[in-house]
């Protein structure tokens, strides 16, 4: 029989939003409490506060101008990781707990810790930070060799690493060969019966091909790629339209002037953000679903959705899309304009394909990347675990 453990969870964001990572924790927690352990889960001052049974919420202290903290470094970020790490050794003292669960850079926080209260940790591993602040911030290459060192000591010291995709299981595996390391990838956030007033065709006036964009509008999404290979998709099909769903506003402003410039305005429609419980509405309207990213190596939440979806996915062919996506599921080409334009109008044109690449991707899926799967993996992992850790608990 398994040991019921106290787990305090580490999760360094606004707690909850309706995104990436707060989602993703917010499934972790639920499941270990279903599991049968004693979960208290640590996040920032700023989010809703959802009702998640067998799970104790907490906050630290809330400060003025602390909030609408985004993803990624910032100052605001900085200073509500060390008011975490401040509340966590408060709970941490006399709290009786038996294993720290890190997410992303509270392994840091983990591991001092664990050098201050012997108390051993799990790293759940989002991504590679050294890699992620020196694509952000090229300046810092001098002192990348140093990141790896830190980074490597989060994973040495950890007690288990929980990566989200086959990139990071290769560095965990590379710097700690011996290590318990499971991968645990995210999972569609499609529900069942999801449904909505918004008809985008009929609304933006489209007839024709949709294909359709979800998610931010940083550099690194490839919006540029998609708006380029967009213009010259254009020459060979006119039937095409292109819709993007997400970006702020800031970034809305600027790519529609880029559209312009194009000379793609009537064909390209952003309609901002929209609610994630309505993804799977919003994206059965489509007919191809477009990742056109150019950067990065971790997987995008949203590609399990896409494939759940069971259309089409064009996207392109680098590491954060190929560790998920075959040609068997999936249309993958080059980040480059031509190549991305030519699989555009050779999937508007062929239906067939469309349909079984589609249908492929939703098995794929339900077998792989579903909530049953992501359980199942949590639950291989902390079994694994525990018999470690039973002999010293």
């Amino acid at each position: 029989m398994n040991t019921v453990l106290k787990i305090l969870i580490l999760a360094p964001q606004p707690f909850y939003q309706e995104r990436g990572t707060p989602i993703a924790v917010k499934l972790l927690a639920e499941t270990l409490a279903e599991q049968g352990n004693n979960v208290h889960l640590l996040v920032f001052a700023e989010g809703e506060t959802p009702n998640l049974p067998g799970v104790t919420i907490h906050r630290h202290v809330a400060l003025p101008g602390l909030s609408d903290v985004k993803p990624g470094f910032s100052v605001k970020k900085l200073l509500c990781d060390f008011l975490l790490f401040i509340k966590a050794i408060r709970l941490v003292y006399g709290g009786g707990f038996q294993l720290i669960h890190a997410v992303e850079e509270a392994v840091f926080m983990a591991g001092c810790i664990k050098i201050l209260f012997k108390i051993p940790y799990v790293y759940d591993m989002d991504s590679s930070m050294s890699v992620q602040l020196v694509d952000k911030f090229p300046f810092l290459r001098s002192v990348r060799t140093l990141m790896e060192r830190l980074e490597g000591w989060a994973i040495l010291g950890a007690s288990g690493v929980l990566p989200v995709c086959r990139a990071l299981e290769d560095i965990v595996r590379r710097r700690a060969p011996d290590i318990l390391v499971v991968r645990l990838e995210d999972v569609s956030l499609l529900g069942e019966g999801e449904n909505g007033a918004e008809d985008l065709r009929k609304e933006l006036e489209i007839d024709g091909i949709m294909l359709m964009y979800v998610g931010n509008l940083e550099y690194y999404q490839g919006i540029d790629l998609l708006l380029e290979s967009f213009q010259y998709a254009l020459t060979a099909d006119n039937d095409l339209n292109l819709v993007l769903i997400g970006g702020s506003e800031r970034d809305i402003r600027g790519y529609r002037e880029k559209s312009r410039k194009l000379g793609i305005s009537n064909r390209v429609f952003f309609c901002g953000g929209r609610p994630v419980g309505q993804l799977g509405f919003y994206l059965s309207q489509a007919d191809i679903l477009v990742s056109p990213r150019v950067k990065g190596e971790n997987t995008p939440m949203k590609i399990y959705s896409y494939l759940d979806s069971g259309k089409a996915v064009l996207a392109t062919k680098l590491p954060t899309h190929t560790q998920v996506m075959d040609g068997e599921i999936s249309c993958l080409v080059v980040a480059e304009q031509v190549a991305f334009a030519g699989a555009m109008v050779r999937l508007a044109k062929d239906g067939k394909l469309r349909k079984t690449l589609g249908e492929k991707a939703r098995q794929r899926v339900r077998e792989e990347y579903s909530p049953f799967a992501f359980k199942r993996k949590l639950k291989l992992f902390y079994d694994t675990l525990q018999q470690d850790l039973d002999g010293r608990l």
